[in-house]
């Protein structure tokens, strides 16, 4: 048996901030932010709404969707920059709203990363039996962090949450391969001070280079080739990185998850908002393999290869 996804959620705030909308609150356009970043839209959550309360929404949809209660959970990890607090965790507020009593939480930091860096620690639990149930979830409110005078940041980010529930699937899917990794030297190009602060240019070329390279590194570490790929689900951070990954793995358009005219960047719900937009599209089939790849401030970067199916 191998450690692989059982369930599926999503949470997306009701509230469209559009294009149009920023050319009213900065020297901005929308021609501008298309062109550059692929962008068309993003939602906001409400003032009354945090990070805890969108991962729950998307928690409950995944535990849902696996079939399995709050109480068999043994593990919660959530990947988030904008907890509601510094402590406690996001993860230890979900479990006592779950009602996840066994569960032991914590969150991950790995900015747009944190998610891949979750499910490859859930899978190590997994794989050597100390757990059976671990759920994964990418949350962001990333609109309290933004500085909405600055075009340069304020037009990328959007909020939401996407979830999973980790367990055993049948021998030959779930987790083939992973990488994760990590320069710290180019944490300056990207981080909070008060509000996101970003080196457009450097995370830019950094994050080119870095999710061809570890989208191949995955492939190879599986005994796998690009021809084997049957879908690429990057980090939505902008279309032209996302277009470079596609490239290195000669993919067609139609089968790579581009949900960022619609979101924007979510962060760490980036990859299983996306997840769970393409699975109810339709594009993801039974044991079709899929590269899952992100990178973030810190700087930080991981890769899945994965075989879809329980």
């Amino acid at each position: 048996m191998g450690a692989g996804i059982i369930g599926i959620g999503r949470y997306l705030p009701e509230k469209v901030l559009t294009n149009f909308d920023l050319e009213k609150m900065m020297d901005t356009s929308d021609e501008w932010i298309r062109t550059r970043t692929g962008i068309e839209e993003r939602r906001i959550a409400a003032d009354d709404m945090d990070t805890s309360d969108m991962a729950y929404l998307a928690a409950k949809k995944a535990l849902e969707d696996a079939g399995i209660a709050p109480q068999d959970i043994d593990l919660i990890l959530v990947a988030t920059v904008t907890p509601d607090r510094a402590f406690p965790s996001v993860a230890c507020m979900l479990q006592e709203r779950l009602g996840a009593v066994k569960a032991a939480a914590l969150d991950i930091s790995a900015a747009c990363a944190g998610f891949i860096y979750g499910m490859v620690t859930a899978s190590q639990f997994i794989d050597n039996g100390a757990y059976r149930y671990i759920l994964v979830v990418g949350a962001e409110k990333l609109s309290k962090i933004m500085d909405w005078t600055d075009r340069n940041t304020a037009v990328l980010f959007g909020d939401g949450a996407g979830a999973v529930v980790m367990g055993p699937v049948t021998q030959g899917r779930g987790i083939l391969s992973f990488e994760l990794g990590a320069d710290g030297t180019g944490g300056k190009h990207l981080y909070k001070d008060e509000y996101i602060v970003m080196n457009g240019r450097e995370v830019f070329k950094f994050a080119v280079r870095q999710m061809g390279e570890s989208s191949i590194n995955v492939l190879e570490k599986a005994g796998l080739s690009k021809e084997d790929v049957d879908f690429l689900i990057p980090h939505q951070a902008n279309i032209r990185i996302v277009e470079a990954a596609r490239q290195r793995l000669e993919l067609p358009e139609e089968k790579m998850s581009t949900t960022i005219r619609k979101y924007g960047n979510t962060s760490a719900a980036s990859i299983p908002i996306s997840l769970v937009e393409e699975l109810e599209a339709g594009k993801i089939k039974e044991d079709d393999l899929i590269i899952m790849v992100g990178f973030g401030g810190g700087l930080t970067w991981g890769a899945i290869a994965l075989r879809w199916g329980r």
